[in-house]
C-alpha cells in the first residue's frame, strides 16, 4: 500500500515541474519579443530623423590668391681665391737657403727681398771677374797708347807700316778682351743677384714653403705664393640653365660658410664653355680685399637677375600627386575644381606660383586632400594674401 501511494505522488510532482518550466520559457520568449520590437521601433525612428543630415555640406576655408614681387636669383657656389696667384721660386742656380725675411700674411713691395741663397761661391767669382776686367782695361789702354805713338812717328819713317798695323791690331784685341771680361762680370753679377729671391709685385704673401737650410732648385716647388695687390675673387660654378642670366658687372652678394656677413662683389668673368660631365659653367666674382676673405674659404653667392610679380599661396593650399602640383578652387557654384599649377619657389609667406591661376580665384587653404572634385562646399574666407 505504501509503495503504490507514493508512485502517483511522484508523477504529480513531475508534471508540476514541467508546467513551471514551460511557463518560464513562455515568459522569457515574450520579454525577448518585446525587446526586439522596441529596438526595431527605435532604430526606425532614429533612421528617419537622420535622413536630412545624411550628406551634410562641408565648410571649407578659402583664401584669396596673394601677389608679391619675387626676385629671381642665381646661386654661385665656389671658393675664395687670389685673383692673381703668383708662385715665386728660384730663378738661377740651385742653392741652400741662407735667410728668410717674410712670413705668410706679410704685405710686401715690388723688388723686396723675400729670401736669400748661400752666396759663398758666387761672391768670390764676381770679385775675380772684376779684377780680370780691370786688367783687361789696363792692357787695352796700353795697346791704344802704343798705337797712337806708332801713328805719330810713322809719318817720319821711324816705324814701318807693318809695325803700325800690328799695334793697331793689338789695341783692337785688347779692347775686345775688355768687352769679354765685362760680359763675364755682368753674368756673374746677375747670378749673384738672383741668389736673392725678390717679390715680383706688390701684394700679400699667401704661403711660405721654405725653411732655412733647405736646398732650392729651379723648376722645383715654389718657395712662396703671392697675391698681387691682395686682390681676391670668388671662383664658382653655375648651373647650365642659369649661366645665360648672368652678365659681367652684375652686383653679387657673397657669404662665407658659417657667417651671416655679406660681402659685395661684381661678376668679373663668365666661362666660355660648359663642363660636359657636370653641366656647370664657370663664373668669377671680383671682391674688395678683406682680411676675412682668405683664399680657400668656401663661399656662396646670390645674384638677383630679375623681379616679377608672382601669385603667392600658403604651403597648405598646394597639393601634389602623380600628375604634379595642383590646388583646389571653389567656383561660383560653390563646387570644388582642380587646377594644375607650377610652383616656382618659396618665399617667407608661402609658395610662389608661376602659372595656373590668375589671382582672382578662391583657393581651398587647408584640408584639400579630403575633398572631391565637383563636391559642393560652403566656403569661408580665411585671409587675404595680397601684398
Amino acid at each position: 500500500m505504501n509503495a503504490s501511494s507514493e508512485y502517483p505522488q511522484s508523477i504529480g510532482a513531475q508534471f508540476a515541474g514541467r508546467r513551471n518550466l514551460w511557463l518560464a520559457v513562455a515568459v522569457a520568449t515574450v520579454i525577448v519579443a518585446v525587446v526586439v520590437l522596441f529596438a526595431v521601433r527605435l532604430t526606425q525612428a532614429l533612421g528617419v530623423k537622420s535622413v536630412p543630415d545624411k550628406n551634410p555640406i562641408p565648410t571649407v576655408s578659402v583664401t584669396d590668391v596673394g601677389v608679391s614681387s619675387v626676385p629671381t636669383t642665381v646661386s654661385i657656389i665656389g671658393t675664395i681665391a687670389a685673383r692673381y696667384d703668383m708662385p715665386i721660386g728660384v730663378e738661377g742656380d740651385a742653392g741652400r737657403v741662407a735667410a728668410i725675411y717674410v712670413e705668410a700674411g706679410d704685405h710686401v713691395k715690388r723688388g723686396q727681398v723675400l729670401a736669400r741663397l748661400n752666396v759663398s761661391v758666387l761672391e768670390p767669382q764676381v770679385a775675380n771677374l772684376e779684377a780680370a776686367l780691370e786688367q783687361a782695361r789696363a792692357e787695352a789702354e796700353l795697346a791704344d797708347a802704343e798705337y797712337r805713338r806708332a801713328q805719330a812717328v810713322g809719318a817720319s819713317g821711324a816705324l814701318s807700316a807693318e809695325e803700325t798695323q800690328r799695334r793697331k791690331s793689338a789695341g783692337v784685341t785688347a779692347a775686345a778682351k775688355v768687352k769679354v771680361a765685362a760680359a763675364q762680370l755682368a753674368e756673374a753679377q746677375a747670378r749673384l743677384a738672383r741668389a736673392a729671391v725678390r717679390a715680383p709685385a706688390d701684394g700679400i704673401i699667401l704661403t711660405r714653403n721654405v725653411e732655412v737650410g733647405q736646398t732650392a732648385t729651379p723648376g722645383g716647388e715654389a718657395l712662396f705664393r703671392l697675391s698681387e695687390r691682395g686682390e681676391v675673387e670668388l671662383r664658382g660654378q653655375v648651373a647650365e640653365q642659369d649661366l645665360p642670366l648672368l652678365k659681367v658687372g652684375q652686383l653679387v652678394n657673397v657669404r662665407l660658410t658659417g657667417t651671416a656677413h655679406v660681402y659685395e662683389g661684381r661678376v668679373r668673368l663668365l666661362g666660355a664653355v660648359i663642363d660636359p660631365q657636370t653641366r656647370l659653367g664657370m663664373a668669377r666674382v671680383a671682391l674688395t680685399p678683406d682680411p676675412n676673405l682668405r683664399p680657400g674659404a668656401f663661399a656662396r653667392a646670390e645674384v638677383t637677375v630679375s623681379n616679377a610679380d608672382r601669385a603667392v599661396l600658403p604651403q597648405t593650399a598646394v597639393l601634389t600627386d602623380d600628375k604634379g602640383s595642383y590646388v583646389l578652387i571653389v567656383n561660383a557654384q560653390h563646387k570644388v575644381e582642380r587646377r594644375a599649377v607650377h610652383v616656382s619657389g618659396i618665399v617667407q609667406n608661402g609658395v610662389t606660383i608661376a602659372d595656373g591661376i590668375d589671382g582672382k580665384e578662391q583657393v581651398v587653404a587647408t584640408a584639400g586632400a579630403f575633398l572631391q572634385e565637383g563636391e559642393l562646399v560652403n566656403p569661408v574666407k580665411k585671409m587675404s594674401g595680397r601684398s
